[in-house]
């Protein structure tokens, strides 16, 4: 027998006598069902594909390191892998498009999923964020309703603007984040030439017990570049891979993309007196009040060798925190706790975390036993209980939340703060001429087809709200009248 390495198994690891032809009652058949390795090849294909992300299916990813390049982040957090300048904690992450299917095009303009994964030594750290440091949101008791409005209608499964302006002109909260989308932006030239945030309010507790709040940016080194409108669909028709296409060449060539993580500390008691909301996930906190503090490098320097293996079914949860790094009240973070694991264990299985490129470095030790594909010794002998008088794992108090103070009465209740406007206006009146232009074009050319006149109303008055020029311009291209002339 051939070189034991080269010869092609069944999965049982019984070797192939032949991969070219089906076992038949002679030349002209009938087929055998007795042909085993027949019948495993097309069931295992049949089931090669487990079901899509139901949001940010498309997608592409990288390993990497990251580095601590400021001694100064152990005063914030005593989360070990941030604990001194020089430390270094392999990683990995995943760019993905929100709305699209795994099969659509990289350019289309999307929020872009940013989502990292790091190895530390006390356990998996994820940070789920996007390329935009706000949301369309801010309570996930509507993301079931956002994203279905960003799919197909469920009559002509068909992509319908009506069915995203409706949402929009109907959620007025919507208005920061279609500005930052529709504008420049909105298409990345790469995933490169991106930057990442986490987005949500996260909470930092040091090793006094001291807490503060904590936004994420991870700024390009590679710098921001986009592409206009025409390039990007021309792009999509194209070469529909193109970023996915980008990234895996930039990394094979010795290109590594870098990018490096700042944050934005705010004073554990300052929540309660900002301006904004410190927690309201559509909103942004000023520079000017917490300007941005360097915390280290992220470098991508490895490519998959397997996409399905280690993109595919790589899960990332915002649940996934170490000591020192915790939750905030943010709604949508709240949501997002469960919904996203919950997706992995019907995505992937209950344990997903034993694959390969979600399995934690730091190991497990837990009571957690069975279910499907469970790949490990599923414990052995050991007690599946706890406590238990065998010796088997125990809490460690150390690990406790860093507590905090809650106040109010249980109802269902919004934020306090409906002003939806300034911080959208705000963003309008930074943009050059130039931005403006392609921004009001950019709306102009997707509420053109919108066949509901109330909606598009609605939704100009929104713009006006924000800032009348924003308003006027979107009303002057779509050809009505701009909504003061019309009170």
């Amino acid at each position: 027998m051939a070189d034991r390495k080269n010869v092609q198994t069944t999965g049982s690891g019984a070797p192939v006598g032949d991969n070219q032809n089906s076992l038949t009652a002679g030349n002209r058949g009938p087929t055998l069902i007795q042909d085993v390795h027949l019948l495993e090849k097309l069931a295992h294909f049949n089931r090669e594909r487990i079901p899509e992300r139901v949001v940010h299916a498309k997608g592409g990813g990288a390993h990497g390191v990251f580095e601590v390049t400021n001694d100064e982040i152990s005063k914030y957090t005593k989360a070990d892998f941030l604990s001194e300048k020089g430390k270094e904690t392999p990683m990995f992450i995943r760019f993905s498009t929100v709305a699209g299917e795994s099969g659509s095009a990289d350019t289309v303009r999307d929020p872009r999923g940013f989502s990292v994964k790091f190895y530390t030594e006390e356990g998996n750290y994820d940070l789920v964020g996007n390329n935009t440091p706000i949301f369309f949101i801010r309570d996930a008791i509507k993301f079931p309703d956002f994203i279905h409005t960003q799919k197909r209608d469920p009559q002509t499964h068909l992509k319908d603007p009506d069915m995203a302006f409706d949402f929009w002109s109907l959620s007025p909260e919507s208005l920061h984040q279609i500005t930052y989308l529709h504008g420049d932006r909105g298409i990345p030239a790469t995933w490169r030439h991106m930057n990442g945030y986490g987005s949500h309010t996260f909470k930092w507790v040091n090793d006094q017990g001291e807490a503060f709040w904590v936004k994420y940016h991870f700024i390009s080194d590679q710098g921001v570049k986009n592409l206009d409108e025409p390039t990007a669909n021309q792009i999509a028709g194209e070469n529909p891979d193109y970023h996915t296409e980008d990234l895996f060449n930039a990394i094979e060539e010795g290109d590594y993309p870098s990018w490096t993580l700042y944050v934005q500390i705010m004073p554990y008691e300052e929540a309660l007196t900002y301006k904004w909301d410190p927690f309201d996930v559509t909103k942004i906190w000023s520079k000017e009040d917490y300007p941005r503090i360097e915390v280290g490098r992220m470098t991508l320097n490895k490519n998959p060798e397997n996409y399905f293996a280690e993109v595919e079914q790589a899960a990332f949860s915002p649940g996934h925190f170490v000591p020192g790094i915790e939750a905030s009240p943010d709604k949508m973070l709240q949501g997002r706790l469960f919904s996203y694991s919950d997706a992995h264990r019907y995505r992937v299985g209950a344990n997903h975390e034993q694959i390969p490129v979600n399995k934690p470095v730091s190991g497990t030790n837990n009571y957690q036993r069975d279910g499907f594909m469970r790949t490990d010794d599923n414990g052995g002998g050991s007690k599946n209980y706890e406590p238990n008088s065998y010796g088997g794992p125990t809490e460690d108090a150390a690990a406790e939340i860093s507590p905090f103070d809650v106040e109010g009465k249980v109802a269902s209740t919004p934020y306090p703060d409906d002003d939806h406007y300034t911080q959208a206006g705000d963003l309008y009146r930074m943009m050059s001429e130039d931005e403006k232009q392609r921004l009001v074009d950019a709306f102009v050319g997707h509420m053109k087809p919108v066949r509901k006149d109330e909606i598009i109303k609605r939704q100009l008055e929104i713009f006006y709200k924000a800032d009348p020029d924003y308003g006027r311009r979107i009303a002057e291209g779509l050809g009505y009248k701009v909504p003061q002339e019309e009170a």
